[in-house]
Parts: C-alpha cells; structure tokens; sequence
C-alpha cells in the first residue's frame, strides 16, 4: 500500500503551532514534505525551536503521520525543526559601509557600447562642479577606460599610511578622486582573470583605498549582469542604480535587464532612472537638425513603461567622443548645450536619490540642503 503527499499534509492538520493555536499547515510552518518510498522527510519552522520544543514537535508528527495512515504501512518519519529565517527590510542599506561616503551610485547598461563611462565621467564632474566631494570607481574590470576620460593614464597611485595600514590613495584631476584597474595593468595586455580573481582586484580597490570624505562615489560597472555587479551590491551599500542606455531596441532589452538584476528580491537596489546616450545626431554645420538614428525616445518610453524616471537625453555628438578621447570631457565647458544637459540630468539623479533616502529606517535618515540650485545630500 502507498501515500502521497496529501495524506502527510492531512496528517499535519491535527498539529499545533508551538503558541501560535493554528495548525502547523494553517499556520505556514511545514516547509517541505518529500516521500521516498516508505521514508518521510518533513522540514519545519517554530518561532522558539529550544531542545525541548524540538523533540515534542518531532514525535508529535511522527505519531501524527504513522497514526493516520494505514496500519499495514511501515513508514520511517524524518524531522527537521529550523527557526525561521526573518525576513530583510528591504529598505535597509546592506553590504559593507566605507567610512565617510555618503552616497554609493552604480551606473549601469545592459549592454556595451553604450557610452555608459562617457556618462559617469561627465556626471562624476558636474557633481564636482556643483560643490560635492566626488570618487569614481571603475569597476570595468575587463575593459577601464576612467584613467584615459580623465587624463591621467600615466599616473600611479600613491601608498599612503592609515592607522597603521597601508592604502592607496585615488589620483585626483578635474575635482573627482579615481581609482581603476587601468592604472595597474598593461594597456597592450588582455585581462584575463575568472570571476575570484576580478572580485578580489574589485575588492582591493574598493576597500583598500583611502577615498577620505565623499558626498558621491558613482562607480562604472561593466557592461552585463555577472560577477562583477553582483559582487558589488554584496560588498557595498549601493545608494541607487542608474541605467544608461542608447534609443535601440537590443540596447533597451539589455537595459530592461539590468533594471531587473537590481530589482530582485535578493538585491533591492533602487534604480533612479534612466539616461538615453545618442538620443539624436546633430552635425556640426546643422545645429538645429537632429536625426534619430537609433531610434526615437525608445529609454524614456521604458522608463515610462517600468514606472521609472527619465532622467535625460544626451545627444550624439562628435565633440563628446573627441573630448573623452583626449581626457577633457565635455562638462568641463562651461556655458555649452552638453554641459548644460549634464548639469540637468545629475540635478534629477540626486532629486531621486534624496528621494529614494527620504524612505530609509532612522538610522539612515539624511539631512537635505541646497546647493548651486540643487538638492544636496548630507548625513
């Protein structure tokens, strides 16, 4: 003769919660049941699992089981009492906090190509500009480019003494502390590294730095959903995600992914919005002319459609490559329509972010200012 699953559960019924006064089954505390042939396996959770408590609900349900099925059936009953795990806050800042940072933001794309670091340099210096204490951290493992954008590719970081410990201290030009793996490794040379041996290079860089005080450190992940983001969102408590994207559809189906890696359960990194890189062309002899060559409004209809911000549009422009091609980005120029484009899209990325910290616990609340006509971050 044989039972399924059914009759276990069935049997369960007639079990009590420890101090709940529901049954085991009305009250969610059976996990798992599995069968294999006479043998039954029967994973629970109670509030207070003390040896005593265990060994009462083990033999209670043993009995229960043996009791309900046919007596002709020699059944074997496993239990397993666990205490439940509780459950994450999910608006808890989690990962490991670096002294003095006050805000950590990734900026991501699903894709490459996108000119996403071309989109942390420019922003990294409007920050700057504004009056805040900015970091860059290229996490890029496979392909930095922060060293070149900023003109300083033949620079080293110093070593430099911390209570007791010694550190690098990021290279600093344009107002903004970098780090990246750029300065460390050949540029003639592939890196070709499995996923440890990339998270620990990440995790030196990150955590063996000495970033001093910063209002921002925007940190440029590689394109994709892999090891490097995932070992980032553990190691550090991301403020918020930025995603960058161009107006193509196979840019904004990579893009739709990477909003969703930061929007799982397990991660809960708030994404703040989206940026469309090469919106339109304009040449230079017709200013007033766009073109719409990879597509019209394709990130602000996502952004629309995941119920996100649209934080801005910047513009297929020649002068933005030439400018990260010789170190100098465009935001360094002041008064222009892509300086003025920058500035715009960083005043809404940090209107969300005081937004987005306006919803932690107490412990995390931070004080708003005003700053260069903008809101300003402070703990």
């Amino acid at each position: 003769m044989s039972f399924k699953k059914q009759d276990i559960y069935k049997a369960l019924e007639t079990i009590t919660a420890p101090g709940e006064g529901k049954s085991l089954i009305e009250n969610n505390n059976v996990t798992n049941v599995v069968i294999f042939g006479n043998e039954v396996e029967v994973d629970v959770t109670i509030n207070n699992p003390t040896l005593q408590a265990k060994k009462k609900i083990e033999t209670e349900i043993s009995k229960a089981i043996k009791t309900s099925l046919d007596a002709a059936i020699i059944v074997k009953v496993n239990v397993q009492v666990v205490k439940p795990v509780a459950k994450e806050n999910p608006n808890l800042i989690r990962g490991k906090e670096i002294p003095n940072i006050k805000n950590i933001i990734a900026i991501a794309s699903g894709k490459g190509g996108v000119g996403k670091s071309t989109i942390t340099a420019n922003t990294a210096i409007t920050l700057a500009k504004m009056g805040f204490s900015v970091g860059v951290l290229d996490a890029d493992i496979y392909g930095p480019s922060q060293h070149i954008m900023f003109d300083v590719e033949k620079v080293k970081p110093l070593s430099v003494n911390v209570d007791g410990r010694s550190k690098m201290k990021p290279v600093e030009h344009y107002g903004v502390k970098l780090l990246s793996l750029g300065f460390f490794t050949d540029p003639n040379q592939a890196v070709i590294w499995r996923g440890p041996m990339a998270s620990k290079a990440l995790n030196q860089l990150i955590f063996d730095a000495d970033w001093g005080e910063l209002d921002f450190l925007l940190i440029d992940l590689p394109p994709g959903t892999g090891d490097v983001h995932l070992s980032i969102v553990q190691a550090l408590p991301i403020s918020g995600a930025v995603i960058v994207s161009t107006p193509q559809n196979i840019a904004l189906a990579d893009a739709k992914k990477g909003v969703a890696m930061f929007q799982q359960e397990s991660i809960q990194v708030p994404v703040l919005g989206i940026i469309e890189n090469m919106a339109y062309f304009t040449p230079e002899e017709l200013p007033e002319n766009k073109y719409y060559i990879f597509g019209q409004d394709g990130a602000k209809n996502l952004a629309e459609d995941i119920k996100t911000e649209f934080l801005g549009e910047i513009p297929l422009v020649q002068s933005i490559r030439e400018s990260g091609d010789v170190g100098h980005p465009v935001a360094l120029q002041n008064g222009t329509v892509l300086e003025k484009s920058f500035s715009e899209i960083t005043k809404k990325m940090v209107s969300e972010l005081v937004q987005r910290n306006a919803n932690l616990p107490p412990t995390e609340v931070v004080r708003i200012t005003t700053m260069s006509g903008c809101s300003a971050v402070k703990k």
